[in-house]
């Protein structure tokens, strides 16, 4: 169904204020959602939302506000007292941005934290400052090993940023073939997962993404992803996450922001990194139709596209769910050429 924007991030904060998040906290969170949305990310956008709820309701109590527990000129920890991911780890990246503008290198880990959402969200805010990003986040084990059919490491995003003259390069992967929140989501609208995504508990191969979530995802690159699963599971573990964090919880984020001018000119290196962005889309491609791409371009054009149009599409057992949840009546399934305008709370 599709909706604008405007009544997304109305929609949005409403059932986070359900939740019981503040009205701050609320609106910090959908900026993060939202931005999933545009940028093609459905699963991680609204939907979310959902899951938020489901988390919060199995919680052993409440959340306490992240609070620094080490800190040094170029440091510090969190802990993030079981406060979602797209706080704590915004407090912990933003700590990062102030620490390096001061001494040229902000390194900041959060523990006890979940759903830490799409890395690059913070790369963005990191070279937006000019600097150098690199962030892991580790994870529930819900991925597999190559070689395994057994959950030993979490869906372990990894993301570098680089500042450019313009949009930056941005590269931020996941470790596996699926994440948690397309099977989730699958789960919700009763479809299946891609062929080869996961394993059911014994093992075998599964399309159930219920199976998946009790078995195991299926790791990306092979080796190589499994190796770079391994190294960001141990990298939140350096900020303070157990080896293996329970379900949805005790995650580790770690986040290392760097001043260009600590080794070159800053508008030299800004510049370098535009120049061979060029260099790569100049590749001569295999396809004439399918030009050479860099990291994140795609992503960005996607979401300024879609700002302009003003809407996005969300699936209606989302969008139901969603409206439910803030007290509002269901409203009927629209033709696709509509624009969903939904009801606000009373």
């Amino acid at each position: 169904m599709r909706i604008t924007l405007t009544d997304a991030e109305s929609l949005s904060v409403a059932a986070l204020e359900a939740l019981g998040y503040d009205s701050g906290s609320s609106r910090t969170i959908t900026d993060h959602l939202l931005d999933c949305e545009l940028r093609g990310l459905e699963y991680s956008g609204l939907a979310r939302i959902l899951s938020i709820g489901d988390r919060l309701a199995a919680a052993d109590g409440p959340a306490e506000a992240p609070r620094v527990t080490r800190e040094s000129p170029v440091s510090a920890q969190f802990d993030g007292g079981d406060t979602i991911g797209y706080l704590t780890a915004l407090a912990a990246t933003d700590t990062a941005i102030d620490k390096a503008r001061g001494t040229g290198i902000g390194a900041v880990g959060a523990n006890r934290t979940w759903y830490t959402g799409m890395l690059s969200y913070y790369a963005e805010r990191i070279t937006a400052a000019g600097m150098v990003a690199m962030i892991a986040s580790n994870a529930s084990p819900w991925v597999a090993p190559t070689g395994g059919t057994e959950a030993r490491f979490g869906t372990n995003p990894i993301c570098f940023g680089f500042p450019g003259e313009g949009v930056p390069v941005i590269w931020d992967i996941g470790i596996s073939e699926i994440i948690h929140a397309q099977a989730v989501l699958a789960h919700r609208t009763g479809t299946e997962l891609p062929a080869g995504s996961a394993y059911d508990a014994s093992g075998s191969p599964t399309l159930d993404p219920l199976e998946a979530l009790q078995g195991a995802f299926v790791n990306w690159g092979g080796h190589r992803g499994s190796g770079l699963g391994i190294a960001v599971q141990l990298l939140g573990a350096l900020a303070g996450s157990p080896v293996l964090p329970g379900e949805l919880r005790d995650f580790g984020f770690f986040v290392l922001a760097v001043r260009p001018d600590l080794f070159v000119d800053p508008e030299t290196y800004r510049r370098s990194v535009s120049e061979y962005a060029e260099l790569i889309r100049s590749t001569r491609p295999l396809d004439p139709a399918q030009p050479v791409r860099v990291p994140f371009e795609r992503s960005a054009a996607v979401r300024a596209e879609r700002r302009a149009r003003g809407w996005i599409e969300v699936d209606d057992v989302v969008l139901a769910a969603l409206e439910e949840l803030i007290g509002a009546p269901a409203t009927a399934h629209a033709p696709e050429s509509d624009t969903r305008q939904p009801r606000r709370n009373p």
